[in-house]
């Protein structure tokens, strides 16, 4: 049998993880030896024995062989939370096309310094909201529904059947409900639980429902904590000193020693995708660490992902319905779709159609509350010349500035600026003019049209500084606002009793993405929007402004009709090899050198086309939709596939030709598979 060697880091916590150590596994030890493994080593001069993790296993000696050690054995017990984060980080890498490095430092809390005052994330949130009754003290009512999808969760989590639940529920049905009555059947059995929802500070409403309900027994986890904070959040899971991990898309690798439960709430989300290598999706390395641990994975949302529903439909999850709101007296919104070439053949050459002017109207006098929707911050989307037709653009990305109310063009890629121009920089015509509208326009015309309105924005300009998402949901949910306007964050997860009108501006600005998945995520954010009317005991009302009035995905929101959205939208990906129909491999190829980043992506594309052709569809290369930031000039080729193992092996091989290719040294290639 070959020689083996393992390569182990000491000290997961370190910074340095990539920091690993080579030790020859001896023969007796070589079926026993696996990735995430923890051993006893000997380490330093002095031959200390010490403890590490295996991180790699190979045949090749990185130096003399002569001076490498044996590992000493294998540690009793050694099945811990930190061995199953290696072996998800060991998966994550083969699956998604990363460097383990990459990978360990995605699941391994990193131990640095941490400032003297911490910042205490749930007491902050704690504090900013009206007085609330003690954790536990609020009696839980559910409806038949609801204690369903409970009695079948207990009945199979105490029967050991572990196959992920997904719960399609409309906006309102009390899905967090079911998710807390889950928890507390776990937590009864001794075992810990992580919650992952899209981000903490758009759903600061979901975290305190949580802490009125489990108290001190709850730790959160959220993009803004520094790396020692998230260290010591992770610590606390470690000792058991936390029972609940309730967080954004990292929360997913708390190291818990029972875990009992993953509960990922808005499946949907495209934030639970990563942007950084490894590009992972939370929903697919959850499903793989629960079948790991022998937890359970429960998924929910009002609009799932197709990826998660064509599962559900194959047997591969078990799919329960919500199809009435939990809150009596509550229904979905009535919603109306107002044609915007109708109101421009009228003469209405205003952001507010007619009708929804007479609804928010209607509203103020009632002393009712109303959300604008509009998928655009800024003043206008983009200023250009009335002469020689040109957009200003920013001279580093190929994208148009955005101009805001104070005058600023803004290149919301690279975060280049200057002042409005007061000629066009092409022709020097004084013709310049701004196009499209933005959510500061909207809130300047709404204020000119309302004049008695007092008026919320809530987009990332406004939300910049810490605790700036809080102050406003608070201070709209304590009725100190009657109109809030905002982009996507003011759609996502929130309820609000007093709201009886939501209107959407503009449902056409995301159907024209450059993204096969374009549909889907309009039809998500109609839904979602649409879902915030009404959810008190006042009905609601949703109006949706559009030009494409006929288009199915905007036909099927505002009937609030998923499964037909689901039939057709199928129909499309499978006439057209997209996933989840399909397997895609996306490689980007980048670099400051357009030729050569050109001439190597068409190297690539005949490498793969000469040794794979015959089983894969190739589209491209093509520019990216933004084909240059920041200097940078970025190609892309398409590769799809029903096999995923054929788009890993075409990865690997790519990858092998890169690592060896003197040119490639000057670029950077990226991997994302859908």
């Amino acid at each position: 049998m070959a020689v083996q060697y393992a390569n182990i880091i000491i000290d997961i916590s370190h910074e340095n993880v990539d920091r690993v150590f080579q030790y020859r596994i001896p023969k007796q030890m070589l079926s026993d030896v696996r990735i995430g493994s923890q051993v006893c080593v000997p380490f330093g001069a002095a031959n200390r024995t010490r403890k590490g993790y295996v991180v790699g296993i190979t045949q090749k000696a990185d130096f003399d062989e002569a001076r490498i050690k044996e590992v000493a054995g294998l540690v009793e017990g050694s099945v811990t939370a930190d061995s199953r984060l290696i072996e998800l980080a060991w998966w994550m890498k083969e699956r998604y096309g990363s460097t383990m490095n990459q990978a360990l430092k995605t699941v391994l809390p990193v131990k640095k310094k941490v400032r003297a005052r911490n910042r205490q994330v749930l007491e902050n949130l704690v504090a900013a909201q009206p007085r609330r009754p003690a954790p536990g003290d609020r009696e839980i009512c559910l409806n038949p529904e609801q204690q369903g999808v409970i009695e079948a969760f207990c009945q199979d989590y105490d029967g050991g059947r572990r196959k992920p639940y997904l719960i399609h529920g409309i906006t309102g049905s009390g899905k967090t409900e079911v998710y807390m009555e889950m928890i507390r059947h776990v937590l009864a059995r001794g075992q810990e639980v992580i919650v992952l929802i899209p981000e903490i500070a758009l759903t600061y409403q979901t975290v305190m429902r949580f802490y009125d309900r489990f108290g001190e027994n709850i730790s959160v986890m959220h993009s803004r904590l520094s790396a020692g904070e998230r260290y010591d959040q992770f610590e606390k899971a470690r000792e058991g000193r936390t029972k609940i991990m309730v967080g954004a898309r990292s929360a997913l690798f708390t190291p818990f020693a029972h875990l009992g439960l993953v509960v990922i709430d808005e499946e949907h989300e495209g934030a639970y995708r990563s942007e950084g290598a490894p590009r992972y999706h939370a929903r697919e390395a959850a499903e793989h660490l629960a079948e790991m641990s022998g937890a359970f994975l429960v998924m929910g949302s009002a609009t799932p992902s197709l990826e998660a529903f064509s599962k559900a439909e194959a047997g591969i999850y078990k799919l329960f319905s919500l199809k009435t709101r939990a809150s009596r007296g509550s229904a979905l919104a009535v919603t109306e779709v107002v044609d915007l070439r109708r109101e421009l053949e009228a003469g209405n050459k205003s952001i507010f159609s007619r009708r929804l002017t007479e609804l928010i109207a209607d509203r103020l006098a009632k002393k009712e509350q109303v959300m604008l929707f509009m998928n655009r911050r800024g003043y206008s989307s983009f200023v250009s010349c009335r002469s020689c037709g040109k957009a200003v653009k920013c001279p580093h990305c190929d994208v148009s500035l955005t101009l805001h109310n104070n005058r600023q063009l803004v290149c919301h890629y690279c975060g280049y600026k200057i002042p409005l121009p007061k000629a066009c920089p092409g022709c020097g015509s004084e013709y310049l003019a701004g196009f499209g509208v933005g959510t500061q326009k909207v809130e300047e015309m709404a204020a000119q049209t309302f004049a008695q309105a007092r008026i919320l924005r809530m987009d990332l300009d406004t939300t910049s500084k810490k605790g700036g998402h809080e102050a406003i949901l608070a201070s709209f949910a304590r009725g100190e606002a009657d109109i809030l306007i905002g982009t996507q964050m003011i759609v996502k997860g929130h309820d609000f009793p007093g709201v009886t009108l939501v209107g959407i501006l503009a449902a056409d600005v995301s159907l024209y993405a450059p993204d096969f998945r374009c549909t889907e995520r309009t039809f998500q954010l109609l839904v979602q929007a649409a879902g915030r009317a009404g959810r008190g005991r006042r009905a609601g009302i949703a109006v949706i402004q559009t030009y494409l009035p006929e288009h199915y995905g905007i036909g099927a929101a505002a009937a609030q009709d998923y499964e037909a959205f689901y039939r057709q939208e199928m129909g499309y990906r499978q006439l057209m090899h997209y996933p989840p129909a399909c397997h895609m491999l996306q490689l980007q190829v980048s670099g400051r050198d357009e030729q050569l980043t050109g001439h190597m992506m068409d190297l690539v594309r005949d490498s793969v086309v000469r040794h794979f052709g015959a089983c894969l569809e190739v589209i491209g290369p093509v520019p990216a939709p933004v084909y240059k930031v920041n200097d940078i000039y970025r190609k892309i080729l398409y590769m799809k596939q029903e096999n995923y193992d054929i788009l890993i092996r075409i990865r690997n091989y790519v990858q092998e030709r890169w690592d060896e290719t003197e040119d490639c040294k000057q670029l950077a290639i990226q991997y994302d598979f859908s």
